[in-house]
């Protein structure tokens, strides 16, 4: 997958091409497939599949105050949208002078111009350009001036419910609700960090964890205990997880994600890993002293293995 981070990286021979453009936070099971509709147009019509997305999310500068967390990083997206076989990506930057470009020069300057776009698939709710003025309609009138096919997108809706959406997610992963989650993004929600040092609380309880740098990426679900796995340079180790303060003890000032690698005792320091949460088992618990925590990390670790194996 070819990756440009600025429309002056698009090579002047670059397509014909077939693009879809959006955020993509989380390419979830939406954007999937959009994306496969995109591949399936670009193989019929022996185009270049392209999918132009921002290196932030548009509201951080428009309207921060409404900005959600974004679910992944930019680069796990990246990594995320290349697993879907599509050939390119443009990031473009979002800054003030983005969001201030009009919406018919929005199109010619990075659709046309440059990715000499044939076919555009978009939601029926589409806007672009400045202050959103752009929609399906003035779309399709530039369309037939500069030579490209709009062609709308069905929202994907599981069960009958509400259409997938990045926003449907957040409030999964603020409930603990990670299995969910992980059906509507078409696998388990990830975050990902450096293993730095802790408090080594974990290995005086007989429970020695990975803890993961605060700076993490990707969207951290609620408070809890969870069932998961701990991806190490491509291996996957069954885990228990906590995410939280641990109230028992006294001074632990911030969320941590902390990873209790089941069966095995690895030497993690400094490395990056992926920490997948797959069940949550509970949420997070003051106990009374020591021995009932200890007592309840065992049934935890039993619970973790005996969901893993499910």
């Amino acid at each position: 997958m070819q990756v440009f981070r600025s429309i002056d990286d698009v090579p002047d021979d670059f397509g014909p091409s077939a693009v879809t453009v959006g955020k993509f936070d989380g390419v979830h099971l939406g954007h999937r497939a959009v994306i496969a509709r995109l591949l399936s147009v670009a193989r019929r019509d022996r185009l270049t599949s392209v999918v132009v997305t921002f290196d932030r999310n548009p509201l951080a500068i428009v309207a921060p105050e409404r900005c959600p967390e974004d679910l992944v990083s930019l680069e796990q997206r990246l990594e995320l949208l290349e697993q879907t076989g599509v050939d390119a990506v443009l990031v473009l930057t979002f800054d003030l002078a983005l969001s201030r470009v009009p919406a018919e020069e929005f199109v010619e300057r990075f659709l046309v111009s440059r990715l000499h776009a044939r076919t555009l698939l978009v939601g029926s709710d589409f806007r672009y350009g400045a202050r959103g003025a752009g929609d399906v309609a003035l779309l399709r009138r530039l369309g037939e001036r500069d030579g490209f096919d709009v062609q709308l997108i069905d929202d994907v809706r599981p069960d009958g419910h509400d259409r997938v959406s990045s926003t449907w997610i957040r409030s999964l992963l603020a409930e603990g609700d990670v299995a969910y989650a992980g059906v509507l993004l078409g696998r388990p929600p990830t975050v990902r960090g450096p293993v730095v040092h802790g408090a080594r609380r974990g290995r005086e309880l007989g429970f020695p964890t990975a803890n993961l740098a605060p700076q993490c990426e990707g969207l951290i679900p609620a408070d809890g205990v969870y069932a998961g796995w701990l991806i190490d340079a491509g291996v996957r180790h069954p885990a228990a997880i906590s995410v939280g303060n641990n109230p028992t003890f006294e001074g632990v000032p911030q969320r941590q994600v902390e990873a209790y690698v089941i069966g095995e005792d690895l030497d993690l320091y400094d490395h990056v890993v992926d920490i997948e949460f797959a069940r949550r088992i509970r949420g997070m618990i003051a106990f009374s002293g020591v021995g009932p925590l200890i007592e309840r990390m065992k049934a935890d670790v039993e619970e973790a293995s005996r969901l893993l194996a499910e």
